[in-house]
């Protein structure tokens, strides 16, 4: 890399800088002014160097990813945004952190051009990073797996900055594990070492040696030490970057010390300046002690701004070179060329979905193996299409078999493979979420990954991002009720179905049995969505209906599994391993007299999304006698079973025990059910 060349103008733009993040908190009242201030040259430096971007493009494919970790200083990216010009000007930063604004309080992904995550939940944007980073060269190998490193046009890096709050967060440790064991050296993470939060000084929680932490991890570490008046030595800055990306065996974390707030005489370095407004005292002294005018603010000389925005000019020639290599390798690679355009733009094979599994009226099936059948079934496909799991694969049966392991060439393990399909997250549940969002921002691949549903909550953080971002991931959440049995109630998901309902825009989805399941598979990826699969330990009967491998009924979310013989006096509405039990209830409340419907309904949120005329078609408002069936709490079945209804639930934790000894002790059961019809009926 070219030996840095530093102007004035480059200065004064740094200065610039500065003086936006102390005016666009100031006029606003709140916000975080110290971090944006005191990062200004870095974030400077890597945009208008080290950074490839092509700001008239913010989706060019061969672009590097910048993810801002420590998002409450999402300043400091709107700041670098405007100069490159990426489409924000002064008025945008102007109007920070305030209603309709395209500078949101913290970086919003689809909402704000060159924003690439939704960051400010500490340490979830170095964990989505490490997402993009395997990512990156899962495609790279799918597509271009014979080119020499840095000569493909799928070669890119991942670039992170993050703060002390990033790194003592968990989900930073686990993530960073995994980087390191997958030695992703396309991934490279500055580190803004201030010792501050909003407590003050770290050194009141925070002391370990984070260097050696990540030396242990299996990363290239450095340090950069401030300048003897507390600001960020760029040079020694630039000299670590090019360290950096002159090796391409670790991942890379660039510890850099500096000063929150520099050089505000009288709040830098306090936890104040790190999330309030300096105050115009304050902001008049700091511009004095920088040489900017303090009766001017979001000044930005026109020469200045001139200069900044030449990185354009950059950009479009390195997207201009990035389209000719793209044509020769294409011209070179005309199958795998094929496969990129379809990938590219988020199209299936033709009759992809013919090769779904059907599974036999009358068989005896586990939900989560009708899933695993399903996965390897999708994968023979769509390449695309990959997975793991939390160290669960033989469990949650997500493993593409005969696919090779997701791993580094050095590894030395069984089926390891560069560009295998099969990723081995260990216990990382939470970073595990958080990758799948940064595989899902690559835009081009189908990421999926599975855990026991009781230890969603451990991932819940990246879950509500994923569905925040609106991300086609899919969770795969197995052993889904007091079903699982002798593992007793640490592992019996009793709350968890309703608390990720609660989480708009996930699709919740709790299969009836293995066709249901099959079924939900294709719809789930056709919608391009976030959404989680809730799938049972044990066998479940294969329902005798068509309908539940109807992808018109089961993709409304809820429909009519079985009519009642005339019109229904009774709606029974059940999910998952619970359907069969509402079918049994049926034949013995019809035989009794009582016209009953059954109503599957695998996912709340598409019947919610369908017209009042199909909702009322199922649930009919002159039918008030309904009973719900779900083994877990009944919380929002309230919604759908009204006043007069009736819930068939657990209210309260399991027990170790098998599981039909289980649902018999709880009452759950077609008795419970048939009880729970004719007391409302009477």
């Amino acid at each position: 890399m070219t030996k840095l060349i530093w102007t004035d103008l480059d200065d004064r733009a740094v200065l610039a800088a500065r003086g936006l993040a102390m005016d666009s908190v100031q006029k606003v009242g709140n916000g975080h002014p110290g971090t944006a201030m005191s990062l200004a040259p870095m974030a400077y430096l890597l945009f208008q160097k080290w950074l490839k971007h092509d700001p008239a493009d913010p989706t060019w494919l061969g672009r590097d990813r910048f993810v801002l970790s420590n998002g409450h200083s999402s300043i400091t990216l709107y700041i670098q945004l405007f100069l490159s010009g990426y489409g924000l000007e002064l008025e945008d930063l102007k109007s920070f952190r305030t209603w309709e604004s395209r500078t949101p309080g913290h970086p919003e992904y689809g909402h704000t051009a060159g924003v690439e995550a939704t960051t400010g939940p500490l340490g979830t944007g170095l964990a989505t990073a490490v997402g993009m980073a395997m990512d990156a060269r899962y495609v790279r190998n799918l597509l271009d797996s014979e080119s020499k490193p840095g000569e493909s046009p799928f070669d890119h890096r991942i670039w992170v900055i993050a703060g002390d709050g990033c790194l003592q967060e968990g989900v930073t440790s686990e993530a960073s594990s995994l980087a390191g064991h997958q030695q992703l050296s396309n991934l490279v993470v500055l580190y803004d070492d201030n010792h501050i939060s909003i407590e003050g000084d770290t050194a009141v929680s925070f002391s370990e040696d984070v260097l050696a932490r990540y030396q242990s991890y299996g990363w290239n570490v450095s340090h950069v030490d401030m300048k003897a008046d507390g600001s960020i030595d760029v040079a020694k800055l630039d000299a670590a970057i090019a360290q950096a990306t002159s090796q391409n065996e670790k991942p890379t974390l660039i510890r850099v010390r500096n000063i929150i707030g520099w050089p505000a005489p009288n709040l830098q370095n306090t936890g104040k300046v790190h999330g309030s407004a300096l105050g115009d005292v304050e902001v008049a002294a700091t511009k004095e002690i920088l040489g900017l005018d303090p009766q001017q603010s979001f000044a930005v000389p026109t020469e200045v701004l001139a200069h900044a925005r030449e990185v354009a000019q950059r950009g479009a020639a390195a997207h201009q070179d990035w389209n000719a290599m793209l044509a020769t390798w294409e011209q070179t690679n005309p199958d795998n060329a094929s496969l990129f355009r379809r990938m590219s733009a988020r199209e299936f094979p033709n009759d992809w979905h013919s090769v779904i599994p059907k599974f036999e009226p009358g068989a005896s099936v586990a939900t989560r193996k009708a899933s695993g059948d399903t996965i390897n079934a999708i994968a023979s496909v769509l390449p695309e299409f990959w997975g793991g799991s939390a160290d669960l694969g033989d469990s949650n049966l997500t493993t593409i078999e005969h696919s090779g392991s997701f791993l580094p060439a050095s590894s030395s393990m069984p089926g390891a493979n560069v560009g295998g399909r099969i990723i081995h997250y260990g216990i990382r549940e939470f970073a595990m979420g958080c990758a799948m969002n940064g595989m899902a921002l690559g835009g081009l691949t189908r990421p999926f990954a599975g855990t026991f549903l009781v230890f969603s909550d451990f991932m819940r953080g990246a879950v509500r991002l994923s569905a925040l971002m609106n991300l086609p991931v899919t969770y795969v959440w197995t052993h889904d009720s007091i079903g699982l049995g002798e593992d007793g109630p640490t592992h019996q998901p009793v709350e968890h179905l309703w608390a990720l309902r609660a989480i708009p825009n996930l699709n919740v989805i709790r299969p009836a049995d293995a066709n249901e399941t099959a079924t939900a598979w294709r719809i789930v990826l056709e919608s391009n969505k976030p959404a989680g699969l809730c799938l049972s330990r044990q066998n479940l009967p294969v329902i005798a209906s068509a309908a539940t491998s109807d992808v018109a009924k089961v993709s409304k979310g809820a429909y009519v599994l079985v009519e009642s013989s005339r019109d229904p006096e009774v709606i029974l509405i059940a999910t998952g391993s619970e359907v069969s039990l509402a079918l049994t209830a049926q034949v013995t409340l019809e035989s009794a007299g009582v016209s009953t419907r059954v109503v599957s309904a695998p996912c709340l949120e598409w019947f919610d999304a369908q017209s009042a005329d199909y909702r009322e078609s199922v649930l009919p408002h002159a039918v008030t006698a309904r009973v719900s069936v779900e083994a877990g709490i009944a919380q929002g079945w309230w919604k759908y079973v009204g006043s007069g209804g009736r819930c068939i639930s657990l209210e309260h934790f399991g027990a170790s025990a098998g599981a039909e000894k289980l649902y018999a002790e709880f009452g759950i059961t077609s008795d419970a059910i048939v009880a729970a019809a004719q007391e409302i009926l009477n």
